[in-house]
């Protein structure tokens, strides 16, 4: 007499598939960073997990695997959970608002004066430059200073403004391997008709993605001193923006995120210009909201310009 053997699931290994993307999307601070940092390369691109969904679905749906269709549901309801309000619009504006825009305009930047222009006409209260090189920075003194009386410039990095700025310094996250002149911090009190407001400009260090992983000590220990910095700041109110080079979900900027909030909608992937794959240009603020952001059209830069609407608490 023959015994008839089950029929193996249709699916299975499909099916492990979306499992593991939505564990990686739920559990992405449990992989280690070492070797190679792995854990902030994942982060880094985190977002673009929910892609594996798309062809996990078409399996489903063309091998007509119920065990996938529904294992599917798990990485979307992860992602949901994770991203879907970077989704939604935008609150209204409110009367107690600041537009701010960051952007690293590039040490190689072919026509800084036609960037400022862009820039001059985004409608911000607060301008903050990256990889302004010395022979650049009188195109953007020039053609900003009809819209932005106030500016500041501390090594690469400055800070342009419309209402009066005071107590600027330069903020040291210099990492200690760096043995050359490297200035790429500052710290500024901007007097808003809502009240005074730190706010600091940073450039941290690059990271490099590589056959061992991702270099990103530098960047990393950067970020805790600038964290620091921002712990140490008597204002309540508190803007950071800058090109951090990592992203807000990359555990190696956790002293800025851990005290700082990020913008609550928008993705505005601004790296690289071309094809826009990470935003490493950040907004965050402590005692405000970061309501929204989104990029603007690009410069001659390698980064896409970023704007964002801050209501200040």
């Amino acid at each position: 007499m023959d015994i008839a053997r089950p029929r193996p699931v249709r699916g299975r290994v499909p099916a492990a598939l979306a499992v593991l993307t939505a564990g990686l999307l739920a559990f992405h601070r449990a992989v280690p960073n070492t070797p190679g940092r792995l854990g902030s390369l994942l982060e880094s691109f985190l977002p673009w997990f929910g892609l594996a969904v798309v062809p996990l679905f078409l399996y489903g749906l063309v091998r007509r695997s119920p065990v996938v269709l529904v294992a599917v549901l798990l990485p979307v309801a992860v992602w949901t959970r994770s991203f879907g309000d970077l989704l939604l619009p935008a609150d209204p504006a409110g009367p107690r608002d600041l537009v701010v825009v960051q952007h690293n305009v590039s040490d190689e930047n072919p026509d800084p004066a036609d960037t400022a222009r862009a820039l001059a006409g985004s409608g911000a209260d607060l301008i903050a430059l990256e990889e302004l090189v010395p022979d650049a920075l009188p195109a953007y003194e020039r053609v900003l200073a009809a819209r932005y009386p106030h500016h500041v410039v501390r090594g690469t990095v400055g800070l342009w403004s419309r209402h009066p700025l005071s107590g600027a310094r330069t903020v040291d996250i210099k990492p200690a391997r760096l043995t050359e002149p490297w200035s790429r911090g500052l710290r500024a009190m901007a007097a808003t008709p809502h009240g005074e407001v730190a706010v600091y400009v940073a450039h941290l260090p690059s990271v490099r993605i590589v056959p061992r992983g991702m270099t990103s000590a530098g960047r990393d220990e950067s970020a805790a001193l600038l964290g620091r910095a921002v712990a140490d700041e008597p204002l309540d109110r508190v803007i950071l923006m800058g090109d951090l080079n990592g992203t807000v979900d990359d555990r190696g900027l956790a002293p800025l995120t851990s005290r700082l909030e990020v913008p609550r909608r928008g993705f505005a992937f601004s790296f690289p210009a071309g094809l826009p794959l990470v935003r490493i240009d950040q907004v965050m603020a402590r005692s405000a909201t970061v309501s929204g952001i989104e990029t603007l059209p690009a410069t001659g830069s390698d980064h896409l310009p970023v704007r964002a609407r801050i209501t200040l608490d």
